[in-house]
């Protein structure tokens, strides 16, 4: 586990985030190369309805530990800690904040039925002028396993944006504060799989994750970052992905994509 307990030195506000999300330098990185993080004060967060329990740091934190007991290892190194605005996550940074972002290699759009080789299309649409566009993601496994991940954590906001390859071609997947809900809200754009039979590699994974859970250390953890309703509801969500043994598809009951879905 990366250390991420170093002092914090705030850099700035990412202006496009919902709730407060601030840039930060950790003072000791140490090595002679700095380490920046995203740090999520809990005073920042904005009251949501449909998440009224728990707090948006918990889930962040809770959703790298399941990460890590099932083995996916896809959401960066993230703690809960104090720092100057109290108590919040901190995840480490993907790459270099004031690099240009590399083009997307994970999630994209492509005029309408022009589905690249080993890519998924999700669904069409329209771009701001008028053009038949499809969104559309990589079939690589390593992206099937973030989809089977996020249905584990029912994540509600899993965008293109959120899905990150650092510079050696390393997946990440990021932004889980809208996770854990013991309601069916899982909103993904990862939906090229549906109704597909997981692969065994991800079978391992929900079996490694569902042994975990009953273990007392595991529960202390998790119970302290989720409501228990949260908790209880994660455990039902892997055991029904192990019995039914395929991908998820759309409830009907809950807009399938989050919007904007890049």
């Amino acid at each position: 586990m990366v250390d991420l307990d170093g002092e914090l030195e705030v850099i700035g506000r990412v202006a496009e985030s919902s709730n407060l999300a601030i840039l930060a330098r950790l003072a000791e990185s140490g090595g002679g190369v700095d380490r920046y993080v995203i740090y999520k004060p809990v005073r920042g967060e904005r009251p949501l309805w449909d998440f009224p329990d728990g707090t948006l740091a918990g889930r962040e934190v809770a959703a790298g530990a399941v990460s890590r007991l099932g083995g996916w290892d896809v959401v960066p190194p993230t703690v809960m800690r104090d720092g100057p605005l109290g108590p919040g996550s901190a995840q480490l940074w993907v790459g270099d904040p004031f690099a240009p972002v590399a083009g997307d290699l994970v999630v994209d759009l492509v005029p309408t039925g022009a589905t690249p080789p080993g890519w998924l299309a999700v669904f069409d649409g329209e771009s701001p002028t008028g053009a038949g566009v499809t969104v559309v993601h990589s079939g690589a496994d390593d992206v099937r396993s973030l989809a089977v991940l996020d249905a584990v954590i029912n994540n509600s906001d899993r965008k293109g944006s959120h899905c990150l390859r650092d510079e050696g071609g390393r997946l990440w997947g990021i932004d889980h504060g809208v996770s854990f809900s013991p309601e069916p809200k899982l909103r993904t754009v990862l939906w090229g799989w549906a109704g597909q039979p997981l692969r065994a590699d991800d079978r391992d994974k929900l079996q490694r994750l569902a042994a975990a859970l009953c273990e007392e250390a595991v529960q202390v953890t998790l119970g302290a970052l989720l409501p228990e309703r949260d908790l209880a509801a994660l455990v039902g969500r892997v055991e029904r992905l192990l019995s039914k043994g395929r991908h998820p598809r759309p409830s009907g009951g809950w807009p399938a994509v989050p919007w904007p879905p890049l």
